[in-house]
């Protein structure tokens, strides 16, 4: 593949220019957001979006700040203290980490984190994002950061409104809301709403506005800490390295859904790595892609990195030529198009509809919202995964024991079913059906054992559908088999390739099971097995029958 293609060259400028001035006023209200300031938004929308797009591994995807990554920066921001260089040691040690993500080939594991877990915490980042904007509507700045301080400001902001910050505000919302989807064709409502608000400020005069923004170059910062600060700067770190590799790869899924392409996960991991170290070393706020801005780009024609990159150029011919009429912006514009991204954020389309679905998805989406919410992302994340893949192995289980439960009844062959009528329910099959999860495994034995109460003097176990095992399911199969031993009982196997047969005897799993008891085939098993209980049972006649006869008189 070519590193640069240039047989989109004019779809990819146009999707290119097109997303670099849907990104200026969301780069400046991020930056606003984050704690860092403006400038600090726009240059890692510069910095980010340049190198992700140079580097990473999904054609058409535009990087920058996200409204998830700067919920996460804001209070990484907070945390330490405002200290600039902890600071971007963090966002420093987060890109490093990316990178390592995609060199350990982990980008397609961090995709499998479970809709309703994905849903609720962009739900939640959304509701926080409107949360610490809704007081800046009403002109007044909350106390101090995070979701509480920011909901605790909102009935003093409402019950004392500054007028001209709530009109600037207003009209900002409601541009954006309600922006035609025809003019949005050519002048994005952010922009639009970004320009009218500014404008409508100046003739209203008293709303707080951003004041003296820097221009120019940022300055190098190298990062620093402490071995009393290390282990706060590596949580934010992996908070924000996580939170970006999940953010970026979905935008990258929607990227591929649009485009009919597929993206190099782990190449993208690598791409956005080096974006926010590179941000980080200069004072930007880290980034990830971004779906609105990746969406906005397709749909004007840009395909490859080409437009990614030039995204980038775009603003930064903003930052060096027009940040002075930036510092006009007032905060309630800004606020005012935060809370449409929040909103946007927020999974309003599932949430409609999630009451007509599993209920249990609906309970884990409102518990990681919450988490995210009033706790933080990553134990939100982390609760959420673990009790997904909990209840999905639950559910797996039950399926392989139903599967179990059937055995004798799986899939047998006329021959098979006359051989196991032949004796009478003497020689029970058992059909594993597949892999086995270590939520079945456990009762395994518990299910053979109350199969065989009442008969069942032989047991057949058909591991012909196991492809692999775990320990777990070699402890059930050890337990089987000694039970079955213990109890008096036949047992024999068949169908077993040389990975189960592996673990088997390199655990000693097998010890209770003779040698001669394996086959390769079932028929062959089943034949064996009904041929000693017939031979059993004909002993068993012939000791009867011997009983019987009188003795010899003395």
């Amino acid at each position: 593949m070519k590193f640069f293609d240039f047989s989109n060259m004019r779809g990819d400028i146009y999707g290119g220019l097109t997303a670099g001035i849907v990104a200026l006023p969301l780069a400046l209200a991020f930056g606003e957001a984050s704690g860092a300031g403006p400038i600090a938004g726009l240059w890692g929308a510069i910095i980010v979006g340049f190198f992700a797009s140079l580097f990473g591994g999904t054609g058409a995807n535009v990087s920058g700040p996200t409204g998830p990554m700067v919920v996460v920066f804001a209070g990484v921001f907070a945390s330490l203290s405002g200290n600039i260089s902890l600071i971007f040691a963090a966002v420093v040690l987060a890109g490093l980490l990316q990178i390592l993500f995609g060199v350990m080939r982990l980008g397609n594991y961090i995709r499998l984190v479970p809709y309703p877990v994905v849903s609720g915490f962009m739900s939640g980042i959304g509701c926080i994002i409107i949360a610490l904007q809704v007081a800046r509507l009403f002109g007044h700045e909350p106390a101090g950061g995070g979701t509480i301080p920011a909901l605790s400001a909102i009935p003093a902001a409402v019950a004392n409104p500054n007028m001209a910050a709530l009109l600037v505000g207003g009209v900002t919302l409601a541009t954006i809301f309600f922006w035609p989807k025809k003019l949005g064709k050519y002048i994005p409502g952010a922009l639009a709403a970004l320009v009218i608000g500014t404008v409508l400020s100046l003739f209203v005069g008293g709303a707080p506005i951003l004041g003296d923004i820097p221009t120019g170059f940022p300055s190098f910062i190298m990062p620093e800490f402490s071995q009393s600060t290390f282990l706060l700067v590596a949580e934010a770190a992996l908070i924000l390295a996580l939170l970006g590799a999940i953010d970026s790869l979905l935008t990258s899924l929607v990227a591929d859904n649009m485009t009919r392409t597929r993206h190099d996960s782990d190449k993208e991991l690598i791409g956005q790595g080096i974006g926010n170290t590179v941000a980080g070393f200069f004072g930007a706020i880290p980034g990830a892609g971004a779906t609105m801005r990746t969406v906005v780009n397709i749909r004007t024609g840009g395909l490859t990195k080409i437009a990614g990159i030039l995204h980038a150029l775009v603003l930064l011919a903003v930052v060096i030529s027009l940040a002075p009429l930036a510092s006009q912006i007032p905060h309630a514009v800004l606020a005012g198009i935060l809370i449409k991204v929040g909103w946007d954020i927020i999974d309003v389309s599932y949430l409609k509809n999630a009451h007509k679905g599993p209920r249990w998805d609906l309970a884990l989406m409102a518990l990681v919202l919450g988490l995210t919410v009033f706790v933080d992302l990553i134990t939100a994340v982390a609760a959420g995964v673990v009790l997904a893949a909990l209840a999905f192995v639950k559910q797996l289980a039950e399926e392989q024991l139903k599967a179990f439960r059937a055995g004798e009844a799986t899939s047998t062959t006329p021959e098979e079913r006359e051989l196991l009528d032949r004796a009478d329910g003497h020689v029970l099959m058992f059909d594993f059906g597949g892999p086995l999860s270590f939520g079945a495994a456990a009762d395994l034995g518990v299910q053979v054992r109350e199969r065989t109460k009442e008969k069942g003097d032989s047991i057949i176990l058909d591991f012909h559908r196991v492809p692999f095992f775990d320990v777990s399911a070699a402890r059930a199969v050890e337990t089987i088999i000694c039970d079955a031993r213990h109890a008096g009982r036949m047992v024999y196997v068949t169908g077993m390739n040389e990975e189960v047969n592996r673990v088997l005897s390199g655990l000693n799993a097998d010890h209770c099971l003779p040698a001669n008891r394996r086959y390769d085939n079932r028929l062959d098993a089943l034949k064996a097995a009904v041929y000693q209980w017939e031979q059993a049972q004909a002993d068993k006649a012939e000791g009867a029958d011997d009983d019987a006869v009188p003795a010899p008189a003395k």
